[in-house]
């Protein structure tokens, strides 16, 4: 097969969360272990780090392995969803698995993929561990796809494990309190493997202690160690903090290339990874620390969090979908300099979009679209919904029309917000 239609095969064959939503969500980690077995368990053949958690995730990925990659260390690095290449999901040092790769990879293992009828998911877990391995990647950073206790990455014994915080997200898979989203979170934490908890939460915290007590995890609390401040901005996506630990002045003019309203929560809990991490690998200094911060987006090839895509106006793509993402992103937004603010937002099919449309200001002029993905929220509809909330806008038959729209409308001193969902991000950047 060519690699379009190797693209084709996955797509069409396995069962795609974030095209299909709950459908594709396997419950067991049976058929993870199965391909993985078939392989021979790569996943046992390097060092890794797992990261989960409901917002940041992603964020505290790339920022690890970026400070990895800074201290010469060859690393993987594995995440989810993708936003506009597949191979996004599966770099080591920032590049891209080759297409040729990705051909081989099915094409070697057809047989066994029909047999075990892996997810979409499960099947680029295994993809990412076998390339790993071949690669011989020093370490691995793997972001948790969904959940923690029975995600397809659950498969690893990881020198740490860490959940950035507890929001609610994915309520019909995890649980409709915070307790049980914990608990489902929780499921990475392992016997006698230490485990970094980004945020101090009154309903979750306690549901974390008790896990880790039950697998004797030495489990610390990121925010109750570190403290950072920023001083400033040197541009709209790349800001300087200074760092506490216990109050104490630690480092000072530290040049990170996101500025995105979570990042500062984000910091905290990479600064305490960093800290135990280097216990383990003291080739992580603060060095690597700053090198790998400072040159972010270069390193990983991070994108969609925060994202400046366009000025004059100002054009600002950010994946922020859930409740506590949204808050956060429109808090930091208001207090932008602009004249008039344009959003073009979608929502997938599965979300309860009522319970977060409350976080969007009614003071801007709204360009609602379809993610071009069968979960895709019809933008009538949605346009139906936020009028409830008092925003008032038109509906366009694609992400693109509606950019092109709100760049029409915008003055050179406005802003355009793009911001709901990651496939409406993945349209634009």
């Amino acid at each position: 097969m060519t690699y379009p239609e190797t693209l084709e095969y996955l797509y069409a064959q396995l069962p795609m969360f974030h095209r299909i939503g709950p459908a594709a969500f396997k419950n067991d980690l049976t058929n993870t272990l199965a391909l993985l077995d078939h392989l021979g368990n790569p996943q046992l053949k390097f060092k890794t780090v797992h990261i989960g958690g409901t917002n940041g995730k992603g964020s505290v990925s790339h920022m690890l392995a970026a400070v990895c990659q800074a201290a010469g260390l060859k690393t993987g690095l594995y995440i989810s969803p993708h936003y506009k290449d597949f191979r996004e999901r599966i770099k080591v040092n920032g590049g891209y698995i080759a297409k040729q790769a990705v051909v081989d990879f099915i094409g070697q293992h057809r047989a066994a993929i029909e047999s075990i009828q892996p997810s979409f998911f499960e099947l680029c877990v295994a993809m990412a561990f076998d390339h790993f391995a071949r690669e011989k990647v020093d370490i691995a950073i793997i972001e948790v796809g969904l959940g923690g206790r029975l995600d397809s990455t659950n498969v690893i014994t990881p020198l740490l494990s860490v959940i950035t915080n507890i929001s609610y997200d994915h309520q019909n898979l995890l649980g409709d309190t915070l307790p049980l989203i914990a608990a489902e979170k929780a499921g990475i934490i392992k016997a006698g493997i230490p485990v970094v908890i980004g945020e101090t939460h009154p309903e979750s915290a306690p549901v974390f202690i008790k896990k880790a007590q039950n697998e004797q995890a030495p489990l610390v609390f990121a925010d109750q160690q570190y403290q950072v401040t920023q001083v400033s901005e040197k541009s709209p996506d790349q800001a300087v903090f200074d760092v506490f630990r216990n109050g104490k002045s630690v480092l000072t003019a530290l040049v990170v290339q996101i500025a995105g309203p979570y990042q500062t929560k984000n910091l905290v809990t990479l600064l305490q990874t960093w800290e135990i991490l280097q216990g383990i690998m003291p080739q992580l200094n603060e060095t690597a620390l700053r090198n790998g911060l400072e040159n972010l987006r270069a390193l990983t090839r991070f994108m969609g969090r925060w994202q400046v895509i366009g000025q004059h106006p100002t054009i600002l793509c950010d994946s922020a979908h859930n409740e506590a993402g949204l808050q956060l992103a429109f808090e930091k937004i208001r207090a932008m300099p602009f004249k008039r603010l344009h959003i073009v937002t979608g929502f997938v099919n599965d979300k309860s979009v009522e319970k977060v449309l409350g976080y969007f200001p009614g003071a801007a002029q709204y360009y609602f679209a379809k993610a071009d993905i069968p979960r895709g929220l019809e933008a009538g509809i949605l346009k139906e919904k936020a009028a409830e909330f008092g925003l008032r806008g038109r509906a366009y038959s694609s992400v693109g029309n509606a950019l092109k729209a709100a760049r029409r409308a915008a003055a050179p001193d406005d802003l355009i917000v793009v911001i709901g969902s990651i496939f409406v991000v993945a349209e634009v950047i």
